[in-house]
């Protein structure tokens, strides 16, 4: 599952980066517009609540997995997170669980 988690970290990096690099290119970083044009019609609204909602939870995810079991650098998902979005963070954590799922096998 590790190459798996890797494979959708890159493109949870990359697609989003795709559409939002022109956006940068042409607005900078205009955080005002960016969220005018996030909940602008009620599509984009839906996608746009969405992604915040998916984006608690997986903090909360995070925050319970890593009370049961030792996941190091588990605060690059929440960077990640911010940075990108859900589609990076989620399957770093993923990631980062999976290894130390097998570094735990492997001493017990």
């Amino acid at each position: 599952m590790k190459w798996i988690y890797a494979l959708l970290c890159i493109a949870g990096f990359a697609l989003p980066y795709y559409f939002f690099t022109p956006f940068v290119m042409e607005n900078g970083l205009n955080i005002s517009l960016f969220f005018s044009q996030l909940f602008a019609n009620p599509v984009s609204s839906f996608f746009g609540a969405d992604v915040i909602v998916s984006s608690l939870v997986l903090w909360a995810f995070i925050y319970h997995e890593t009370r049961k079991r030792r996941v190091r650098l588990w605060w690059l998902c929440l960077i990640a997170n911010l940075a990108v979005g859900v589609s990076l963070g989620l399957p770093l954590f993923l990631l980062l669980r999976e290894v130390e799922m097998e570094k735990e096998k492997g001493e017990g």
